[in-house]
């Protein structure tokens, strides 16, 4: 009987639950979902979901970024930034593409740009 070798490739996503609050800079190298509250600024070489309870205020650098739940500061996505319905997003933007829902709240200027944000 020959054994078998299977390799999982699992994707690691990093959660800040609900209730969870973090005051101070986080860089991750894989993808980051925030539910909670975060005050500093993050930056992460994978995807960032911003939950309909998720808060950051920071400036925030990933590749790119899904956001149902508000933000206030400096935003940098290298690829697509989606900004939901539910969202609240105050301060500048740099990305290379663009989708806002009707609903979202955007108040800053925004930069469309085919170079790498990061």
């Amino acid at each position: 009987m020959a054994k078998e070798n299977n390799v999982i490739n699992l994707q690691v996503i990093n959660l800040i639950a609900k209730g969870t609050q973090i005051t101070g800079d986080l860089t991750s190298d894989g993808d980051l979902r925030v539910d909670g509250e975060i005050t500093g600024n993050l930056e992460t070489k994978g995807r960032l979901v911003i939950g309909a309870s998720g808060k950051i205020e920071g400036e925030i650098r990933c590749k790119s970024s899904e956001i149902a739940g508000t933000h206030k500061g400096k935003l940098f996505v290298a690829e697509l930034l989606s900004l939901k319905a539910s969202s609240s997003v105050t301060g500048d933007i740099v990305t290379g593409k663009l989708s806002i829902e009707p609903g979202a709240y955007f108040a800053g200027t925004c930069t469309m740009s085919d170079e790498n944000a990061n």
